[in-house]
């Protein structure tokens, strides 16, 4: 007679929760909730109550099980409705979330960041943006660190404030559309001289001429109040002006280091080119001048001291060496290996994004 294994059936385990804690009145509530659940509640994407409560019920403590008294209940929320109660939780309470979880949403928003300043900057030299694993590699430059308690929007703003310091970078332009009484053109196009906007298109045909142009997001704002002077109006085309097309492979092949201007501003490429070689180690010839015992390897046809061998064989360049000298190819210089690298970076992100 075979023995089988009998589970308990009314037994009700909390493993694998999303735990939200509210204090009130000197008491802690606490309900248990499917993880990843309680952020898509609270952003209005999920709107079915049992989707994100494991159970309706008001714990003390979930993970020793211990339930919410009713009348500490009736203290704190003025009724024993255990789902009315869970609802106030959720919207007010706090998330405890472990480690990973904290470190999957950062990630997440870090990202959405990125998205954001990649869609509202642009390159001053070819007028067009920056891909995002540029966008990234910036930010990783000037050590932006994201806040959850801000939205990413504010943050991108930030960020774009601090790469414009560095980098050559810049807001990319509104496309905007003024119109004004025929009357009052001449003054709304003395205005547009004066707030050094570029001029796309110009129609003076009919009673409300007007003209396209593009501005500094910046001063937007300034634009509406001084065209009631000439009762003139606003209406913005596009948010961000880029140019015509998005950016091919070829460009990225060929694309030229900014010539730096009299001020001497940093360079992105140059940053990001400076950023690399810190973290590399000496050349043949700088070993050959301090004296110290090298080894040479074979996958980048290169001397490397001994104590930094290890870190050699660890590094970007090595390992992109090691897989040309594994297909037949030979070694590439270590700024050679960064271009080929940032060239294939390049070629990824264009399928996944359309400029």
């Amino acid at each position: 007679m075979s023995r089988t294994l009998v589970q308990p059936v009314g037994q009700k385990r909390l493993t694998n929760v999303a735990v939200v804690r509210l204090r009130k009145h000197g008491q802690r509530f606490e309900i248990a909730c499917f993880p990843n659940k309680v952020l898509s509640w609270r952003a209005r994407v999920e709107k079915d109550i049992d989707e994100v409560l494991q159970s309706h019920t008001v714990y003390s403590n979930v993970s020793k099980g211990v339930l919410a008294k009713s009348k500490e209940l009736i203290k704190a929320f003025g009724t024993d409705d255990q789902t009315k109660i869970c609802i106030e939780i959720l919207e007010k309470g706090e998330l405890q979330v472990s480690g990973k979880e904290r470190e999957a949403q950062l990630s997440s928003q870090f990202r959405d960041i990125a998205t954001i300043v990649m869609e509202k900057t642009i390159n001053p030299d070819t007028r067009r943006p920056y891909t995002i694993t540029m966008i990234e590699r910036l930010m990783h430059e000037i050590h932006f660190a994201v806040d959850p308690n801000l939205t990413s929007k504010e943050q991108a703003l930030k960020v774009i404030k601090k790469l414009i310091e560095h980098f050559p970078i810049k807001r990319a332009p509104l496309r905007v559309r003024f119109t004004a009484p025929k009357p009052n053109f001449a003054g709304l196009m003395e205005k547009v001289a004066e707030w050094n906007a570029t001029v796309i298109s110009k129609d003076q045909s009919g009673t409300q001429p007007s003209i396209v142009c593009e501005i500094e997001p910046s001063i937007l704002h300034s634009c509406e109040e001084r065209l009631k002077d000439v009762q003139g109006r606003v209406e913005v085309l596009s948010v961000s002006a880029h140019a015509e097309g998005g950016p091919s492979v070829e460009q990225h092949e060929n694309v030229e280091v900014p010539q730096a201007a009299p001020a001497k501003e940093p360079d992105a490429v140059a940053e990001i080119s400076e950023a690399v070689q810190k973290q590399s180690i000496s050349t043949e010839s700088q070993g050959n001048a301090q004296g110290k015992q090298q080894r040479r390897c074979k996958e980048c046809d290169v001397l490397v001291d001994d104590k930094l061998y290890r870190e050699h064989c660890k590094s970007g360049w090595h390992k992109h060496n090691y897989t040309r000298h594994k297909n037949g190819l030979p070694p590439l210089s270590q700024e050679e290996c960064m271009v080929e690298m940032e060239l294939a970076d390049s070629k990824k992100d264009l399928k996944d994004y359309d400029f």
